[in-house]
This record gives C-alpha cells, sequence and structure tokens, in this order.
C-alpha cells in the first residue's frame, strides 16, 4: 500500500512525499506562487534524487488531468471511480443505443432530476472541462460526473433512458 504524507513549508508551500506499493518515491512541492517541483529518488538511496520536473501552475493542472484520467481512459477499465468519503467520481461512455444521444443537459435536467454533477464532456481529439447546459452529449463521448452512489446510479440511468 502506498504511503501519503504531507507537511507545511512556511513561506513556501505544501510539500508532499509519496512512498509507492513498487518501492518509488516521489516528492511534490507546491509553491504559493502556483509552481511545482517533482522529485524522483533513488530506491537504493533515498535522498539521491534521480530526476526533477518543474511545473508551472497550468501545466501542473493538464498533468493532473492527464494523471487522473480526465483526458484518456485505458481500455482495460471499464468504470474507474474515485471515492472522496461519500463523494464518487464516475467515467461513463456514451453509447450510441443511450435515449439521451443529442439531448442537451438542460433538456435531460441532469442535476434537478439526479442531484449529480457532470464534471467534463470528452470526445476524441477534444475535451470540455466544467460543460454548460447547452452542451449535447454524442455517442461515443465519454461524461465525467461527481455525486453520491444513488446520484450516480440515477444519473447513468438517465443518460440510458434518457
Amino acid at each position: 500500500m502506498a504511503i501519503f504524507k504531507e507537511s507545511d513549508l512556511p513561506g513556501i508551500g505544501k510539500k508532499f512525499q509519496v512512498e509507492t506499493q513498487s518501492g518509488d518515491k516521489l516528492v511534490i512541492v507546491i509553491h504559493d506562487d502556483g509552481r511545482r517541483e517533482l522529485y524522483h529518488f533513488n530506491e537504493d538511496d533515498p535522498e539521491e534524487v534521480i530526476s526533477s520536473v518543474t511545473l508551472q501552475d497550468d501545466e501542473a493542472r493538464q498533468v493532473a488531468a492527464i494523471i487522473g484520467g480526465m483526458t484518456y481512459k485505458p481500455k482495460a477499465l471499464e468504470t474507474i471511480e474515485v471515492s472522496l468519503e461519500d463523494l464518487v467520481i464516475e467515467w461513463c461512455k456514451i453509447e450510441p443505443y443511450f435515449n439521451s444521444v443529442g439531448k442537451t443537459i438542460a433538456e435531460l435536467e441532469v442535476r434537478q432530476r439526479t442531484g449529480a454533477t457532470i464534471l467534463a464532456l470528452i470526445e476524441k481529439h477534444k475535451q470540455k472541462i466544467i460543460p454548460g447546459p447547452e452542451d449535447r452529449l454524442e455517442a461515443d463521448m465519454t461524461v465525467v460526473i461527481a455525486g453520491e452512489r444513488k446520484q450516480i446510479k440515477l444519473l447513468n440511468e438517465l443518460l440510458k433512458n434518457g
């Protein structure tokens, strides 16, 4: 099991240390000015840095989206979910036979009928984070949704049945 540690760096920002199941050690420093520094350490000598990268805020957010699966979901994973207390984030592919195809988020009354939130609409070669009510659901689009488990279930049913 991975080990995560967090510590304040007064006047600098925050430091996050990750020791992975595979034995890798990664340190991420988030500076108060938005910069992020990533350090990868030698497994045999945990004090020796193998490599480091510095990212600006916008670069770090794009990398986070990539790592978090917002831009691409591996084919082997039918559903991915991340649980944060009672909040669940799930990816749902809109199949061509779904009754929601061609309808807007407003037409489906997603929030009112389910309580869940659509965080992103992802299509091949383009991505739309934080879509609006006028955005239309299309076949083969991936919808990133958030809510409690019962809300996610209701939204999945709404997407399938319209």
